[in-house]
């Protein structure tokens, strides 16, 4: 059975992606620091899959904490990089912090991985590379703006580090999965997006708004060029990216990538306001929202969506969930979390 490290993979995208890799038939070893998710998504990978992943408690970004895990499991062939800090406003506010962790968690792997005899690495990486683009959607090929954030940056500055050293390793291949805005939860709701204290994500906001944990969504800027004024995003199934992932390392073992590294955009290829997001929610789940539209944000861009045609075509993959799908299942996993947090 081949054994993929997934790191950060109890968060959000790492357990929707350690489900779809067991159902594939991979061993999967989760390691994580859980500075922003829960052990309690080992409960329910296992849940789903009848298969409960190896977990190790360790920071990423501390290299004599990943060279014992690797010591332990005598190396790894296969790594999906999740591991990083990941909030666009924090960022700006504490950029020293964004850039050692995920710059030095993704250079302890590689080193790592170098002197285990190479492998294959996936990258969590992000549309916040493309900065606020000149032409949508934006392809692979669309040029570099200047990131918007701290955050944004260091995904630029991961990508430069891993193709520079995949260029002259010959012994690393690598994929880099440029998400958009992922949302929902596993249509189980046995995983989903939990943030530990205030969300940093536009949908945790309106679910917790419309279960009554928080008392009013807060819409950041109604002076952008849209049709409501508010920013632009392409939104997205989580499920659907966690099968990118399975794709993007089948594509590396069987050796059909290219160029030994490439880049995909994923995401649906269409843009949503935030404001048609509220009305879309608002229908699939029966609540009206109580919401305001106050300043933008720092960090925050117009607007972004994809163009996924090289995913489509090299991964064969594509979303199959609608957006409604996706807000459904973000909203029965809320009420889920409420019938959890009121047996405790």
């Amino acid at each position: 059975m081949k054994v993929v490290l997934l790191t950060g993979g109890t968060g959000y995208i790492g357990s929707h992606t350690a489900v779809e890799l067991i159902i594939a038939g991979y061993k999967v070893v989760i390691v994580d620091n859980l500075s922003n998710s829960s052990i309690d998504s080992i409960d329910g990978i296992q849940k789903i899959t009848g298969v409960k992943p190896d977990f190790v408690k360790a920071d990423c970004s501390v290299f004599s904490e990943i060279q014992a895990l690797f010591d332990k499991y005598n190396g790894f062939s296969s790594v999906i990089h999740f591991a990083a800090l990941k909030a666009v406003g924090e960022s700006v506010e504490k950029p020293l912090e964004y850039y050692h962790n995920n710059l030095s968690s993704l250079i302890n792997l590689l080193q790592l991985m170098k002197k285990w005899n190479g492998g294959n690495l996936v990258f969590s990486s992000s549309c916040t590379i493309y900065g606020q683009p000149d032409t949508l959607p934006v392809t692979e090929k669309s040029p570099y703006k200047p990131a918007a954030s701290p955050y944004g940056n260091t995904k630029k500055i991961a990508e430069d580090i891993l193709r520079d050293t995949i260029n002259v390793s010959g012994s690393i291949k690598g994929i880099s999965l440029r998400y958009f805005n992922p949302i929902g939860a596993h249509p189980t709701s046995e995983i989903g997006e939990l943030p530990l204290g205030k969300p940093d994500n536009l949908i945790p906001f309106i679910t917790q708004t419309a279960i009554g944990i928080r008392e009013k969504l807060q819409i950041f800027g109604s002076d952008y060029d849209s049709v409501d004024g508010t920013a632009i995003r392409d939104y997205f199934h989580v499920v659907d990216l966690a099968k990118a992932h399975v794709l993007a390392l089948k594509r590396l073992e069987e050796n059909r990538n290219k160029t030994g590294f490439e880049v995909f955009n994923v995401g649906a290829g269409k843009g949503v306001t935030v404001l048609e997001i509220v009305k879309a929610f608002e229908k699939v789940s029966g609540v009206k929202l109580n919401y305001e539209i106050i300043g933008r944000r720092a960090g925050d861009i117009e607007k972004v969506w994809a163009d996924t045609t090289f995913a489509n075509a090299e991964l064969n993959w594509k979303v199959q969930s609608t957006l409604e799908d996706a807000l459904l299942t973000a909203w029965n996993w809320e009420k889920k979390l409420r019938v959890v947090r009121s047996e405790k």
